[in-house]
């Protein structure tokens, strides 16, 4: 009885040091992203706007790709245009890859930004680029469910006003899950990295 008493306790001892180390090998390694990381955040999970061609679009829409995401208007001076000429080269880096990218450009200044402008915008670009735009009665609701901070600045005239707005990027899965938000001002090489891993996660 003794010796089968040891037995047993010895056959338990090795089932627990192997436990550890089963458990490692069995899960599944958290991607390690420059972005910050916002997975499984409960803002910013969908949307219903018209794009620029006048169709109504939703965030399924776009499934199957990665999807940038970022809020702006046509005469902002350096943010908007800088953030969309490095898209546009992030999406030429990827090759056959950047048909699984699609960047959204949703405009903060609809009063100026009419659809014909804003397509006008997205081709100096990417042709792909499309620009989503809100009503005035839409605007307040998606940047308060995106968390996106804008106002206007009046200028000397009624119409050469400003738009003081949130310079960061939205970025989704393929799945259409959030996963992660860029800070303006990011190295392009990092975010491409970021994105890459997204779209090889599928």
């Amino acid at each position: 009885m003794n010796k089968r008493h040891t037995l047993q306790r010895l056959a338990a001892c090795a089932l627990a040091a192997a436990a550890p180390a089963f458990l490692v090998a069995c899960s599944e390694a958290k991607p390690s992203f420059t972005s910050v990381d916002v997975t499984g955040a409960d803002y910013a999970k969908a949307f219903e706007l018209s794009d620029h061609n006048g169709k109504v679009r939703h965030l399924t829409d776009f499934a199957g790709k990665v999807v940038v995401m970022f809020f702006g208007y046509t005469q902002c001076p350096d943010v908007c245009p800088t953030t969309m000429a490095d898209m546009a080269g992030i999406k030429k880096s990827l090759g056959a890859d950047g048909e699984r990218l699609q960047v959204l450009f949703v405009t903060v200044d609809p009063e100026r930004d009419t659809p014909e402008l804003l397509k006008a915008y997205m081709v100096n670009f990417d042709p792909s680029f499309l620009a989503l735009v809100p009503t005035a009665q839409q605007l307040p609701e998606v940047t308060r469910d995106f968390k996106i901070y804008y106002k206007k600045v009046e200028g000397e005239t009624p119409t050469s006003y400003s738009m003081d707005h949130s310079a960061g990027s939205y970025i989704f899965d393929a799945k259409g899950q959030l996963r992660l938000f860029t800070r303006y001002g990011s190295p392009k090489e990092a975010l491409t990295k970021d994105i890459q891993t997204l779209l090889k996660a599928g």
